[in-house]
Protein backbone atom coordinates (compact mmCIF):
# COMPACT_ATOMS: atom_id res chain seq x y z
CA UNK A 1 0.00 0.00 0.00
CA UNK A 2 1.05 3.71 -0.81
CA UNK A 3 0.16 6.77 0.70
CA UNK A 4 -0.39 10.87 -0.32
CA UNK A 5 -0.15 13.62 1.57
CA UNK A 6 -3.95 14.30 1.61
CA UNK A 7 -4.41 10.77 3.42
CA UNK A 8 -5.18 9.00 0.79
CA UNK A 9 -4.28 4.84 0.29
CA UNK A 10 -3.64 3.15 -2.89
CA UNK A 11 -3.13 0.08 -3.69
CA UNK A 12 -2.59 -1.49 -6.66
CA UNK A 13 -4.92 -5.05 -7.89
CA UNK A 14 -3.74 -6.10 -11.30
CA UNK A 15 -3.85 -2.68 -13.98
CA UNK A 16 -6.26 -1.53 -11.18
CA UNK A 17 -5.82 1.19 -8.09
CA UNK A 18 -7.51 0.88 -5.23
CA UNK A 19 -8.21 4.19 -3.29
CA UNK A 20 -9.40 4.83 -0.28
CA UNK A 21 -8.76 7.17 2.94
CA UNK A 22 -6.02 6.72 5.93
CA UNK A 23 -7.34 5.82 9.35
CA UNK A 24 -5.47 9.53 10.61
CA UNK A 25 -8.03 11.00 7.95
CA UNK A 26 -10.62 9.41 9.59
CA UNK A 27 -9.56 10.47 12.92
CA UNK A 28 -9.22 14.12 11.82
CA UNK A 29 -12.71 14.38 9.97
CA UNK A 30 -14.31 12.66 12.90
CA UNK A 31 -17.95 10.70 12.32
CA UNK A 32 -18.37 10.71 8.31
CA UNK A 33 -22.02 11.77 7.71
CA UNK A 34 -22.19 12.02 3.95
CA UNK A 35 -19.94 10.73 0.89
CA UNK A 36 -20.90 11.78 -2.89
CA UNK A 37 -18.43 9.45 -5.44
CA UNK A 38 -17.52 10.39 -8.92
CA UNK A 39 -19.72 8.87 -11.82
CA UNK A 40 -18.16 5.18 -13.35
CA UNK A 41 -16.55 5.73 -16.50
CA UNK A 42 -15.14 9.42 -15.45
CA UNK A 43 -12.25 10.12 -17.01
CA UNK A 44 -10.09 12.16 -14.16
CA UNK A 45 -6.69 14.16 -13.93
CA UNK A 46 -4.31 14.11 -10.77
CA UNK A 47 -5.51 16.20 -7.77
CA UNK A 48 -8.62 16.88 -9.57
CA UNK A 49 -11.26 16.74 -6.53
CA UNK A 50 -13.58 14.02 -7.22
CA UNK A 51 -15.57 12.87 -4.21
CA UNK A 52 -16.83 14.93 -1.31
CA UNK A 53 -17.21 13.63 2.19
CA UNK A 54 -18.83 15.25 5.22
CA UNK A 55 -18.61 14.42 8.74
CA UNK A 56 -20.06 15.90 11.90
CA UNK A 57 -16.79 18.53 11.75
CA UNK A 58 -16.30 19.67 8.38
CA UNK A 59 -16.54 19.25 4.54
CA UNK A 60 -13.89 17.92 2.26
CA UNK A 61 -13.03 17.06 -1.05
CA UNK A 62 -11.02 13.58 -1.96
CA UNK A 63 -8.17 14.21 -4.82
CA UNK A 64 -7.69 12.31 -7.65
CA UNK A 65 -4.17 10.52 -6.91
CA UNK A 66 -3.27 10.21 -10.70
CA UNK A 67 -4.60 10.49 -14.23
CA UNK A 68 -6.98 7.70 -14.86
CA UNK A 69 -10.94 6.36 -15.50
CA UNK A 70 -12.83 5.21 -12.48
CA UNK A 71 -14.12 1.70 -13.33
CA UNK A 72 -16.06 1.33 -9.95
CA UNK A 73 -17.25 3.06 -7.23
CA UNK A 74 -17.86 1.50 -3.16
CA UNK A 75 -21.95 2.45 -3.04
CA UNK A 76 -21.60 0.19 0.18
CA UNK A 77 -20.29 4.15 1.60
CA UNK A 78 -22.83 6.10 -0.17
CA UNK A 79 -25.22 4.24 2.14
CA UNK A 80 -23.77 3.97 5.10
CA UNK A 81 -20.85 6.61 5.74
CA UNK A 82 -19.64 5.17 9.17
CA UNK A 83 -18.30 2.05 7.02
CA UNK A 84 -15.30 4.90 6.41
CA UNK A 85 -14.89 5.26 10.27
CA UNK A 86 -14.98 1.83 11.36
CA UNK A 87 -13.25 0.04 8.52
CA UNK A 88 -11.22 2.71 6.34
CA UNK A 89 -8.25 0.77 5.01
CA UNK A 90 -10.40 -2.35 4.42
CA UNK A 91 -13.94 -2.31 3.12
CA UNK A 92 -14.69 1.43 3.24
CA UNK A 93 -12.95 2.37 -0.16
CA UNK A 94 -13.58 5.11 -2.18
CA UNK A 95 -13.62 4.09 -5.59
CA UNK A 96 -11.00 2.06 -8.21
CA UNK A 97 -9.14 3.32 -10.99
CA UNK A 98 -7.85 2.35 -14.61
CA UNK A 99 -4.58 4.32 -14.83
CA UNK A 100 -2.13 4.21 -18.18
CA UNK A 101 0.60 2.75 -16.18
CA UNK A 102 0.04 1.03 -12.45
CA UNK A 103 3.71 1.88 -11.63
CA UNK A 104 3.09 5.58 -11.07
CA UNK A 105 2.32 4.84 -7.64
CA UNK A 106 5.66 4.11 -6.47
CA UNK A 107 5.87 7.87 -6.38
CA UNK A 108 3.82 7.39 -3.73
CA UNK A 109 4.88 7.34 0.14
CA UNK A 110 5.30 3.83 1.73
CA UNK A 111 4.15 2.96 5.42
CA UNK A 112 7.15 3.97 7.13
CA UNK A 113 7.31 7.35 5.25
CA UNK A 114 3.18 8.36 5.73
CA UNK A 115 3.60 7.29 9.76
CA UNK A 116 6.90 9.79 9.74
CA UNK A 117 4.78 12.63 8.21
CA UNK A 118 1.59 12.07 10.37
CA UNK A 119 3.85 11.82 13.73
Amino acid sequence: MKYTEEHEWLRVEGDIVVVGVTEYAVTQLGDLVFVELPDVGRQVSRDEDIVVIESVKAASDILAPLDGEIVEVNEAIVEDPALVNSDPTGAAWFFKMKVPDTSAVDQFMDEDAYKALID
